[in-house]
């Protein structure tokens, strides 16, 4: 028998695919799209967050209504969930790659594992059940960041050292 959290909780999953852009903004940050104040209540929000997927959820709605939308709920239909999330920050870090080597008209290889190792977070973060909602805002704010900072310079480690390797393998 589901519960009446498990209820709401589902009947809120298939609403929200139904949402326009603008809705989905709004319901995110509190605030219609372009409204004055939405990127406060978006930094606010998503640094906050009691939990770095949450934090996710808050962050850049515009970007993470086409992620949801377009990669993670089709590939939930074949994939676990865990691997849809992985997939959806790994195409979102090569989308950010693609869109730096266009700018910078030089390939660029990094948003694409960094975004991976906090997609990665997340499953890691899920699967202790950590959460930091009772906390105080600055607290989460930090531990937030430091979820941030952390896959960061995995990144810059991994990539320094499959470049020694690289070099070192000639």
């Amino acid at each position: 028998m589901i519960e009446k959290n498990e209820t709401i909780s589902i009947l809120r999953s298939q609403n929200r695919h139904k949402l326009t852009l603008a809705q989905y903004v709004h319901h995110r940050n509190g605030v219609p799209l372009g409204a004055s104040g939405s990127l406060q209540n978006m930094l606010y929000r998503s640094f906050g967050a009691g939990s770095f997927r949450t934090f996710w959820q808050y962050w850049n709605p515009i970007w993470g209504y086409a992620l949801g939308r377009f990669i993670y709920a089709p590939s939930q239909r074949f994939l676990p969930s865990a691997l849809a999330l992985i997939l959806t920050f790994t195409i979102s870090g090569a989308l950010h790659d693609l869109a730096t080597t266009l700018v910078r008209q030089s390939e660029a290889f990094f948003f694409t594992p960094w975004f991976f190792l906090m997609g990665l977070a997340i499953i890691v973060e899920q699967a202790f059940k950590i959460n930091h909602s009772k906390f105080p805002w600055k607290v989460r704010a930090s531990i937030n960041f430091m979820y941030i900072l952390t896959c960061l310079g995995l990144t810059i480690l991994i990539l320094q050292l499959s470049s020694l390797y690289a070099v070192n393998s000639y």
